[in-house]
């Protein structure tokens, strides 16, 4: 049978392992395949010291792999936005099949590229997009394709459980933390997608839109980042029980779709609220099946090459076949899209915890817990902990129990007003992920 020939376009980390995996492993992936698959032309600005290229076309025009005719599948890996973009449509518009590893690209403009893909009939393949080598695209799609998910929560950004994994562990401060991090390659020069929570709400709006059926709603999440959570936060949650993660949580409700990241407490008997470190772990609730969990490394150089290679091999497998036959981009059929809205953060139902820096004076916490029980939110533990001296605040830690988000905010506004307050109120979000 004919070789499938792939063209790479962008030989960094990711590009550099998914050729080398490909050579590597030739004999087994033309196995699985049915047929050999073959790296035929790479398209890359600069060579890379750990990808041997002698005896493949190399061009540096990217675009120049896009328009030979002897590709099959485009492997989109330089990232970004733009220039991806205009690449895939044009591969597409080629009539070549695209597998790429771009979060933002699928995340932001997946609806087009996936219009145009069926327009074509050709497949688009973005497994290695969310959490490296975890195949969770392929695990929810279809793996779980006769269940109803019910809800999502992922841990699927390595840099940000990295710093929250070393504050807990050791004690440290965020930017240490992050300084280290950075010095280590997990962070880069500029944090913000990943200490923000961007990157992790990319990955999450395709996870959303799979699960639920919905089109990709970047624009709609509600994302928070982790650079105010603070060393004591961290004690504090592990003396009552929890973990601090950056999740990014995903849920069905019967009035829209939850679609969010923040720093989340999560029980710390719960399976994911153990995964520390550079790793990812996504835990999934369904109505057959019941909560599963899939974990691994969601970077990395041949992790994400791994998934990536998948990719092709699934659409070297599928090029024979009836388009209107394959998996669907989104797990369910375009036409069969679901228009859901996704739920403001205001209309969110969970736990909190708060922790308030209260003035050492008779009767604060009394109007405190007044406070909260005039909007019939319920308090579930406290801590109230020693002042540091005679004139500092004092320290009170609490955990409520599920509350409509626009409830909570008027409660502490209500608490604000008290006067009783020597620093504004920390508050952090509470799940439980299970019964």
């Amino acid at each position: 049978m004919k070789p499938v020939n792939v063209g790479i376009v962008g030989l960094g980390t990711v590009g550099s392992g998914t050729f080398n995996v490909l050579y590597r492993n030739a004999e087994d992936i033309a196995r699985r395949a049915g047929r050999e698959i073959l790296v035929t032309h790479v398209g890359a600005r600069r060579d890379h010291p750990n990808a041997d290229t002698s005896g493949v076309r190399v061009s540096r025009d990217i675009f120049a792999v896009v328009d030979d005719p002897e590709v099959d599948i485009l492997v989109e890996l330089i990232g970004g936005t733009s220039t991806a973009r205009e690449l895939v449509l044009k591969a597409i518009a080629n009539g070549k099949h695209v597998v790429t590893a771009n979060k933002a690209l699928i995340a932001e403009h997946g609806n087009e590229i996936f219009a145009a893909a069926q327009k074509e009939g050709v497949n688009v393949a973005f497994e290695a997009a969310v959490a490296g080598g975890i195949p969770i695209i392929k695990a929810i799609r279809e793996g779980l394709a006769a269940n109803r998910i019910d809800w999502v929560a992922g841990i699927i950004n390595g840099t940000g459980n990295y710093i929250l994994t070393e504050m807990g562990d050791k004690g440290r401060a965020f930017d240490e933390v992050l300084k280290e991090a950075q010095a280590l390659g997990y962070a880069e020069a500029d944090p913000t997608f990943d200490v923000e929570g961007i990157d992790a709400a990319h990955k999450l709006t395709i996870i959303a839109s799979i699960a639920f059926g919905i089109p990709l709603q970047f624009s709609k999440i509600y994302t928070e980042g982790i650079s105010h959570i603070t060393r004591a936060d961290v004690a504090y949650a592990e003396e009552l029980g929890y973990k601090i993660k950056h999740l990014g949580m995903t849920r069905q409700t019967a009035t829209g779709v939850e679609l969010r990241v923040h720093p989340t407490l999560i029980p710390e008997r719960r399976l994911i609220a153990n995964v520390n470190g550079v790793m990812n772990a996504v835990m999934v609730q369904s109505d057959a099946v019941g909560p599963t969990l899939y974990y691994g490394p969601g970077a990395g150089s041949e992790p994400t090459a791994s998934a990536v290679v998948a990719d092709v091999v699934d659409v070297a497998r599928a090029l024979t076949t009836d388009p209107n036959n394959r998996v669907p981009h989104l797990a369910f059929r375009a036409d069969s899209l679901s228009d859901t809205p996704i739920l403001p953060i205001a209309d969110v139902v969970t736990g909190f915890y708060l922790r308030m820096e209260v003035k050492d004076q008779p009767g604060v916490l009394a109007k405190i817990a007044a406070a909260l029980s005039d909007a019939d939110i319920n308090i579930e533990a406290i801590i109230q902990k020693d002042q540091l001296d005679a004139n500092s605040p004092v320290p009170l830690i609490m955990i409520v129990r599920q509350v409509l988000e626009s409830k909570m905010n008027d409660a502490l506004d209500k608490i604000r007003a008290l006067d009783v307050l020597a620093e504004d109120i920390v508050r952090i979000r509470l799940e439980t992920l299970g019964p």
